[in-house]
C-alpha cells in the first residue's frame, strides 16, 4: 500500500518557502519573499487546517499576488526613499570650492580643491581679482581639467 501523497503536502510547501527565501537573498527585490509569504500563508494555512490540495494552491497563489501588488510597492518606496543618492568621484566635484594656486595666463591654471586635490582649470568667467588664494567654484569636469568660475561673493547687509 504507498500512502497519501497529499498527507505530506506540508513538507513540500515548506521546502517551497524556504527555496522562495533564499532566491529572495540573492534578489532583494521583495518579490520571492511576497511568494515565500503566500506559500507559507496560504498554501500551509491551509494544509494545516485541513483543505484540499487546490485549494491549497488557490489560497498561496491568491495572498502571493495579494502580497506581490500591495505590500511590495510599499516596500520598494520605503526602501527607495530612505537611500539618497551621494554623488561620488567626478560628480561630487561639481559645485565645490577651490583656491587659486597658481595665477591664470590665458584662461588656464591650476587650484587646489576643497577635498585637498590639485587640480588643471580653466577659468569660465571674469578673471579680475583672481590672483593666487581667490575662492572660485567648479562648475565643470571636462577630462582632467575643472572648468571654475570665481566664487560669488555674499555681503551681510546687518
Amino acid at each position: 500500500m504507498l500512502p497519501d501523497l497529499t498527507e505530506y503536502l506540508w513538507i513540500a510547501w515548506l521546502v517551497l518557502a524556504i527555496l522562495f527565501v533564499i532566491i529572495e537573498l540573492l534578489t532583494l527585490e521583495f518579490t520571492f519573499l511576497m511568494l515565500g509569504t503566500g506559500t507559507l500563508i496560504g498554501g500551509l494555512g491551509v494544509n494545516l487546517l485541513g483543505g484540499v490540495w487546490w485549494l491549497q494552491v488557490l489560497a498561496a497563489a491568491a495572498v502571493s499576488a495579494l502580497l506581490l501588488f500591495t505590500i511590495r510597492p510599499l516596500l520598494l518606496r520605503a526602501l527607495r526613499r530612505s537611500s539618497a543618492l551621494i554623488p561620488s568621484n567626478v560628480d561630487a566635484l561639481y559645485g565645490i570650492g577651490a583656491r587659486v594656486v597658481t595665477p591664470f595666463v590665458g584662461g588656464d591654471g591650476s587650484v587646489r580643491l576643497d577635498n585637498g586635490e590639485t587640480w588643471t582649470a580653466r577659468l569660465v568667467g571674469d578673471p579680475a581679482g583672481l590672483d593666487v588664494g581667490a575662492r572660485v567654484v567648479v562648475r565643470a569636469v571636462r577630462g582632467a581639467t575643472v572648468e571654475v568660475a570665481p566664487e560669488e561673493r555674499t555681503t551681510d547687509h546687518g
